[in-house]
């Protein structure tokens, strides 16, 4: 990429989308590093999360501290905030002001979920994630490093390559790896026969089974995106590795028996937007203009 910047900079762009799956790949084994899976080591998981979100953007320990609650709390309905997308019922959604509820529907807005979205959270809001530092503090050296360090390979870039050279040649990887995230973790639990309830009504196998995908990808995209297409058995058990998940889905049959999420099923659930209480279902705004049961 460096060397067609200048004179061939559509092969730039070219090159950029490769460069940008490899890297949702390394996300994927940070991602593995940060349930301590990939290496049997807890010090060789660490050390290598650390050193790929420098990579990825993605300060480790904090982002390694709210995927776990993530993953300790997905589908409770009581205990949404941390770690996953901001997702209102239709009970909460019309019991909004005028002005909350065009707030939220820009929010919802796949232009926004997809693609101001991924930016403002990889690029701004992990320099400084308020949302947990408030909670747990002990996140804040991760973040302080990963900043230090990005900080640095910017400047490296620039007086190396020039820097508008360096975000002609960046800045593309970034939109699109950022966007792929984004979208993976979207449809791993926002589809439509999705699993969510109150705590007194929670159950954890349940979520993980029911409230968790599998998306059935193209055997190459399968393999970029390191086989988290199989979400249901990583929510069963965060500590098999990547590249055990579908040599787990072979032997046990009954991890086959759920909904599988195909590509083209996947683009129909970009609209889905609030959760039906009544209906045990996501649903669209525009549903909500032909009659509801009761919620």
């Amino acid at each position: 990429m460096v060397l067609t910047v200048h004179n061939a900079y559509w092969l730039t762009l070219l090159l950029s989308l490769p460069t940008s799956a490899f890297l949702v790949r390394l996300f994927m084994i940070q991602h593995d590093c940060g349930h301590r899976s990939f290496f049997r080591s807890r010090w060789l998981n660490d050390l290598l999360g650390h050193a790929i979100g420098m990579l990825t953007l993605t300060p480790h320990g904090y982002w390694r501290r709210a995927h776990n609650i993530h993953h300790a709390t997905s589908g409770n309905l009581d205990k949404r905030g941390i770690g996953d997308m901001h997702l209102l019922t239709v009970r909460e959604y019309l019991a909004l002001s005028g002005w909350k509820r065009l707030a939220y529907r820009l929010y919802r807005n796949p232009l926004t979920l997809f693609g101001f979205g991924p930016l403002y959270l990889f690029v701004i809001k992990f320099r400084l994630p308020l949302d947990m530092l408030r909670r747990q503090r002990a996140a804040l050296p991760s973040v302080i490093a990963t900043n230090v360090v990005i900080i640095a390979a910017i400047i490296g870039l620039g007086l190396w390559l020039g820097f508008t050279e360096a975000l002609m040649v960046q800045g593309p990887i970034v939109v699109m790896s950022s966007m792929a995230g984004v979208w993976l973790f979207y449809i791993q639990h926002q589809f439509e026969h999705t699993y969510w309830r109150r705590t007194e009504k929670w159950d954890s196998d349940k979520a993980a089974m029911q409230g968790s995908s599998f998306y059935d990808l193209p055997r190459i995209l399968s393999w970029l995106t390191a086989d988290i297409g199989i979400h249901h058995i990583h929510h069963l058990s965060s500590r098999i590795p990547n590249y055990r998940l579908r040599e787990c889905l072979r032997q046990n049959a009954e991890l086959q028996d759920v909904d599988r999420i195909t590509l083209r099923d996947s683009l129909r659930c970009v609209f889905l937007a609030l959760w039906d209480e009544g209906t045990d279902r996501l649903v669209s705004f525009k549903s909500l203009a032909r009659p509801q049961p009761s919620t």
